[in-house]
C-alpha cells in the first residue's frame, strides 16, 4: 500500500489576501492599499510607512501586521499593474508584427505612466525591494532588446535605433504626469506617435491624423525632482489604466503579407 502524503497548503505571500478574509478585513486592506498608492504618488515609494496609516486610517501596528515590510505593502498596491504589464509583454513578443507589437508595448506604458502618478513613482524609480529590480530590469532588457532586433531584422525600425532610446521616451513621456490624466493621455500618444515615426526605417510620408494637441499647464516644469535619480527600466511593470475614447494615433501599418 504506497505511502500517504500530506499535502499542505502553501503559505499566502506576506500582504496577500486570503480568500476567507472578513469582508471588515477586506475593506479595511483595500482602505490601506488605496492609502499606499496615494501616498506613494505625492512622496515616493520612501515615504514613511506611518504616513500610509494614517492616510488609512489605521494604527501602524495593524499596517505593519497585513503588510510587515514596505517591498510586501508596494508589491500589493500595484500587483494589477504587475500583472497586465507581464501580459502586455507576453503579447508583444507573440505579434507576428514585431513593429506593431513594439508600438502596442510602448502606447500601454506611456498611458500608464501618464495616467498613474502612483505607479510612475514605482516605475520610474525601479523600487529594487518590492520588484526585485536587477533581476526584473535584466529581463526586461533582454525581451526589449529582442522586440528592437526584430523589428529593425523586418525593416521596420531604422537600423541606428538602439534600445537605449527606449528609457530616452519614457523619461519625455513621463513629464506629462503632471497634467490631468484628461489632457496627459493624449499628449502622450500625440508624443509617442512623433517620436515613433522618427524611428521608422520608412516613415510613412502621409502619416494619419493626430488627437488633437491638448492645452497643456507649463507651471509644472520648475517643480523640485520627487523621484530617486535611479534610471528608469525597460517596461519591467507598467500596465493601462482608465483610456478615453477619443482619436487614436495612427499604428505603424503592418507588414506585408499579414
Amino acid at each position: 500500500m504506497p505511502a500517504q502524503t500530506s499535502h499542505k497548503p502553501p503559505e499566502p505571500a506576506p500582504g496577500a489576501a486570503p480568500a476567507d478574509l472578513r469582508a471588515d478585513a477586506r475593506r479595511n486592506r483595500a482602505r490601506v492599499l488605496d492609502a499606499a498608492r496615494e501616498v506613494f504618488s505625492a512622496q515616493g515609494v520612501d515615504a514613511p510607512m506611518s504616513a500610509v496609516a494614517r492616510r488609512a486610517g489605521v494604527g501602524v501596528a495593524t499596517l505593519y501586521r497585513r503588510f510587515p515590510t514596505r517591498s510586501a505593502l508596494v508589491t500589493a498596491a500595484f500587483e494589477d499593474q504587475l500583472a497586465v504589464c507581464a501580459t502586455a509583454f507576453e503579447e508583444a513578443l507573440a505579434d507576428p508584427d514585431p513593429g506593431h507589437g513594439l508600438y502596442t508595448l510602448l502606447e500601454k506604458v506611456c498611458a500608464t505612466l501618464v495616467t498613474d502618478r502612483g505607479f510612475e513613482t514605482v516605475f520610474m524609480a525601479g523600487f529594487p525591494e518590492a520588484l526585485d529590480y536587477d533581476r526584473e530590469r535584466a529581463i526586461a532588457e533582454d525581451r526589449l532588446s529582442l522586440l528592437v532586433q526584430r523589428a529593425r531584422d523586418s525593416g521596420q525600425l531604422r537600423e541606428d535605433f538602439d534600445p537605449a532610446d527606449i528609457p530616452l521616451l519614457l523619461l519625455a513621456v513621463s513629464g506629462l504626469a503632471t497634467q490631468p490624466p484628461e489632457t496627459a493621455l493624449p499628449a502622450a500618444r500625440r508624443l509617442l506617435t512623433y517620436l515613433f515615426q522618427s524611428f521608422q526605417a520608412h516613415p510613412p510620408s502621409r502619416p494619419g491624423p493626430l488627437p488633437p494637441a491638448p492645452a497643456l499647464d507649463l507651471s509644472g516644469l520648475h517643480r523640485p525632482a520627487e523621484r530617486p535619480q535611479r534610471p528608469p527600466a525597460a517596461p519591467l511593470a507598467a500596465a493601462t489604466r482608465g483610456t478615453d475614447r477619443g482619436p487614436r494615433p495612427r499604428r505603424p501599418a503592418r507588414s506585408a503579407g499579414r
